[in-house]
């Protein structure tokens, strides 16, 4: 009689293993962060979010202050990202910028573990783990999602709520528990309280977590659940809401999009007259940010700013009048729309397709180095043969991200339809915008280190035999 070796079960000698790839992976990405923090730059929109955050301490006032010292009450900016500084300006000392970038490393690092194990849940069962520990893998060294994990800014604990939200959902499908549910309230809420688009979040997956293909064992407990859950997300936005109609006489439960307080000018014509040529983040940089209060350079317009000898030269007479003193008037920006008029009345097509599916292109495949150096034509090989290289790297690694996730959204894994359905709905409100910036597509990474995730999972699982074709 042959005598035979027992045979190991495999998942006792995976265990190990697996807990290794999870500790390196955030080791990994936690050395990736660290590398990055001397990039943190608190200029900018960290100053705005800072002002806010430091007047609430010192004076228990939601305002901006102004050049003369005096405070001016806001609604241009939500509450999440500045109550978020003050709490840590309280812990770790004023305007300690450096101590937002601590605390949102490991909180961005928790995301990356939650979607591995939401990976983990939405996968087929045979590519469960090996998808868990590829998404893991994958978002925790991502430097687009790392870099702004260092900065002062929405993103990271934005990335954060998407990736807890997932989970959530998730979690909720396969048993519906107050957790997960308030786990998803959480989520959608403070993402909206981060940036007013956060509410796309919850439109997107909140019929996920409505509606699947399971029988309600207590349609009760989930009419309870749902009713405090709804209440819970009202309730900031309906005090935000009343606190800027005390203050300025308006109903505005979210910052308004041109992100400017009530009573100052919002010049529509000098928008649509860039939104009548704008297509990349160069434009966005040398043109749009400057104007108001800096002077305009009319030889950083493309071409595609004038579609005659007559529209330049009107544009360098505008150019000339703005120049005087850096101001928009009512009159000269009624101008600035008169000459948008004219370009889209010529040419309807590209104003209102080819250059908004354009600007989303740019957001979508832009390299997103805009913070690694200051030169922005990045295509210019003879200036900086280095930063080039790196460029079409990072351009090249950002494709592999979306190509993996279109692999992935082939196999449908659960949640697949709520994921797409994410992305129809920020590419449409993206294609509204008219001066675009890689970041504003940063959102879409969860998802697509998730989708990702589970495509390297079936690229890299082992060859099973087919099973025998059914009789029909």
């Amino acid at each position: 009689m042959e005598l035979r070796r027992p045979i190991r079960p495999p998942a006792a000698g995976r265990k190990p293993l697996g807990a290794l790839s999870v500790l390196l992976a955030l080791a990994s990405g936690l050395a990736l962060r660290l590398d990055l923090l001397p990039l943190l730059e608190p200029s900018g929109d960290p100053e705005g979010y800072g002002a806010i955050a430091r007047n609430l301490l010192l004076h228990g006032q939601y305002a901006f202050t102004t050049p003369d010292g005096a405070l001016h009450p806001t609604l241009a900016r939500l509450p999440g990202y500045p109550f978020f500084l003050a709490l840590c300006f309280r812990l770790f000392g004023m305007e300690n910028y450096a101590a937002a970038a601590w605390l949102q490393i490991p909180i961005e690092l928790a995301g990356c573990l939650l979607l591995a194990d939401c990976a983990r849940r939405i996968a087929p069962p045979a590519l469960a783990t090996r998808a868990a520990h590829a998404t893991l893998w994958l978002a925790a060294l991502c430097p687009f999602t790392a870099l702004y994990s260092v900065q002062p800014l929405t993103e990271s604990l934005t990335l954060f709520s998407i990736a807890l939200a997932l989970h959530s959902v998730a979690c909720f499908r396969q048993r519906p528990a107050w957790l997960s549910a308030l786990g998803f309230t959480f989520a959608v809420t403070y993402a909206a309280l981060l940036r007013p688009d956060g509410a796309l979040l919850g439109f997107a997956l909140l019929p996920a977590l409505l509606f699947y293909h399971r029988a309600a064992a207590a349609p009760a407990k989930l009419a309870r659940i749902i009713l405090v859950c709804l209440l819970l997300a009202l309730a900031p936005f309906a005090a935000w809401t009343a606190r800027n109609w005390r203050v300025f006489r308006v109903a505005q439960p979210l910052a308004p999009r041109c992100a400017c307080d009530p009573g100052k000018p919002l010049n529509p014509g000098w928008h649509r007259w860039v939104r009548s040529w704008s297509l990349d983040f160069v434009s966005t940089f040398e043109v749009y940010w400057q104007v108001p209060g800096r002077p305009l350079d009319l030889s950083l317009l493309p071409r595609r700013a004038f579609d005659s000898p007559a529209q330049y030269a009107e544009t360098a007479a505008l150019t000339i009048e703005y120049n005087r003193d850096h101001r928009l008037t009512p009159q000269l920006d009624a101008r600035f729309g008169q000459l948008a008029d004219q370009r889209i009345q010529a040419q309807p097509v590209r104003y209102y397709l080819w250059l908004p599916l354009g600007r989303l292109a740019d957001m979508t495949l832009r390299p997103r180095i805009e913070s690694f150096y200051d030169d922005l034509d990045w295509w210019v090989t003879g200036d900086h043969p280095f930063e080039t290289r790196l460029s079409w790297l990072a351009g090249a690694l950002n494709l592999v991200y979306l190509l993996l996730a279109i692999a992935g959204l082939y196999l449908r894994p659960k949640l697949w339809p709520w994921m797409l359905g994410y992305f129809a709905l920020r590419a449409a409100l993206l294609l509204t915008i008219e001066a675009p910036e890689a970041r504003y597509t940063l959102e879409f990474f969860p998802m697509l280190f998730l989708l990702g995730g589970i495509a390297l999972s079936k690229a890299f699982s082992p060859l099973t035999p087919s099973a025998p074709a059914s009789a029909p």
